[in-house]
């Protein structure tokens, strides 16, 4: 086998996303977040569009969002408990990386083809965070397709989406690890 590398391949067999209500501090510094970024932007993208963009939220940021949605969920009349779960997602964050799906005009790449590329960042950022020692969790809720949240909270233009909130910080405690699928139940061999 060329050029394998058995130590990414059994980091990939055995990650798992750290619930984000058991990420604290510390997070990482600008520096080691950096590298993150740049590793989560290595992703296929057909057509070199870059499709996406990345919206560093850092705790007082957080802080304004958790207040936006209290008012964004009283205005669209959101069940009550709905509501502060996803408020407590951003207010108990101490730092969140917004993947921002941007998809771009063009005759070549269908629209769904940039969105699955963003969907990569999300999961390359995850990766890349886990990889570096921290915890990490991908989360979306409905802010993350609510036009009054993105455009006043994110300023997002109204053809962007977020495609992913990753939230990073420190594990607090280890959960136990999930039951996984079964590669008999989800894999199918053509051999003809």
């Amino acid at each position: 086998m060329p050029d394998a590398r058995p130590e990414a391949l059994e980091f990939l067999l055995s990650r798992r996303s750290r619930p984000a209500k058991m990420l604290g501090l510390p997070v990482p510094d600008r520096t080691a977040l950096e590298t993150m970024l740049t590793a989560a932007l290595r992703v296929p993208d057909h057509g070199k569009l870059e499709p996406w963009r990345l919206i560093v939220l850092e705790k007082p940021a957080l802080e304004r969002l958790a207040e936006l949605m209290v008012v964004r969920s009283g205005e669209l009349q959101m069940d009550a408990e709905k509501a502060e779960k996803t408020r407590q997602q951003m207010a108990n964050a101490d730092l969140v990386v917004a993947v921002i799906a941007a998809p771009v005009q063009s005759e070549k790449i269908p629209a769904v083809e940039q969105t699955m590329s963003a969907g990569a960042v999300c999961l390359s950022m995850l990766n890349a965070a886990l990889a570096s020692g921290w915890g990490a969790n991908w989360l979306t809720g409905w802010m993350a397709s609510d036009r009054g949240f993105l455009q006043s909270g994110l300023n997002l233009a109204a053809h962007e989406t977020v495609a992913g909130f990753i939230h990073i910080g420190t594990e607090r405690h280890t959960p136990p690890d999930r039951p996984r699928p079964d590669l008999a139940n989800k894999v199918t061999w053509v051999d003809q």
